[in-house]
């Protein structure tokens, strides 16, 4: 499988350029904001959503500064929706890190959160850069509305297909999207292939997170057995909601109970994987992973030839055939 490294070349001098201007809009006069957010810079992962960011951008046009303006909000939005994230979900890890949170306590991580969003708006702002910041605000705005969704369905753990897709839209496939419409917005001033690139990135976060959704039936490599995780937080995935729509009211209801009251208990775990693995919910995720993608892809073959176009072709491949 061709690495991210390879993928990224062609914007690996605007990877770098864009590090720097990132970390300068992260500054701060207060000491204690620049030690977290310094912190922050350290554990930066694999830079997916800048690349989807400037490849679009070299797709639809030349890259210029706003490029750069784009990237930059879209990461500093982000990532304060992460740090808020953290606090709302008690977590004390993140990406193998501690969360800012379990460094600097809740009240802090929240102004860390609050302060990278007030950066990202006020790069916005201050460049008019009104187009961008309508998109990106949209993003948080339907991340927020995914997350929320999820919660309110989870409830009662009797979520529809149609109900799952809409929270993985909104809650991870609005952000790639507007990375993709970000890039172009900022090279192009064409709303038809705007709007084009951001349905390209939504059908490619759809299938990224159902290629999240399958991890959690692969064996993990420490232990041999499936992770389970998703099962375990009692979120509801594709495979799972197949297997649930798929069985009879009794074999339904016995599955929903291990989800809602033996989530830890690892035997029943165990037994809930090995049911939607012989239900073929596996497969039938597998397929519709391959059909957004495709529709993605289809979209991208309309984009005249080039050396970006490749690489984001590429780049949609390494996020289905990823294994972590």
């Amino acid at each position: 499988m061709i690495s991210l490294n390879d993928i990224k070349r062609p914007i690996d001098e605007n990877i770098d350029i864009f590090e720097k201007k990132f970390r300068k809009s992260m500054q701060s006069s207060v000491p204690l904001l620049d030690i977290v957010t310094r912190y922050i810079l350290k554990r930066k992962g694999k830079q997916i959503r800048p690349m989807f960011v400037f490849l679009s951008a070299k797709i639809c046009g030349t890259l210029n500064e706003k490029t750069y303006r784009a990237a930059s909000l879209i990461e500093l939005l982000h990532t304060a929706t992460l740090v808020h994230d953290d606090v709302v979900d008690d977590s004390n890890e993140r990406r193998g890190f501690f969360s800012i949170n379990a460094l600097w306590k809740n009240k802090i991580a929240v102004l860390v959160g609050d302060f990278l969003l007030s950066r990202g708006l006020l790069l916005a702002v201050e460049n008019n850069d009104f187009d961008l910041l309508k998109i990106v605000s949209q993003a948080v705005k339907e991340m927020s509305e995914g997350e929320l969704l999820q919660i309110e369905k989870a409830r009662n753990l009797d979520i529809e297909e149609d109900i799952y897709y809409e929270i993985i839209r909104k809650k991870t496939a609005s952000l790639i999207a507007s990375c993709c419409a970000c890039g172009a917005a900022s090279t192009v001033n064409n709303t038809d292939i705007i709007n084009k690139m951001h349905q390209f990135g939504e059908y490619v976060g759809i299938a990224f997170q159902i290629k999240d959704d399958l991890f959690d039936y692969e064996k993990s490599r420490e232990t041999g057995k499936p992770n389970g995780i998703d099962i375990k937080e009692q979120k509801m995935t594709l495979p799972l909601i197949y297997m649930l729509n798929n069985s009879g009211s009794l074999e339904k209801r016995k599955a929903i109970n291990i989800v809602k009251k033996h989530h830890n208990n690892p035997q029943k775990v165990s037994e809930l994987i090995e049911k939607v693995n012989n239900s073929g919910g596996i497969e039938y995720s597998k397929v519709k992973m391959e059909e957004y993608k495709n529709k993605a892809l289809s979209i991208l073959s309309e984009m005249p030839e080039s050396e970006s176009k490749t690489a984001m072709e590429n780049l949609v491949n390494f996020t289905i055939n990823r294994n972590k």
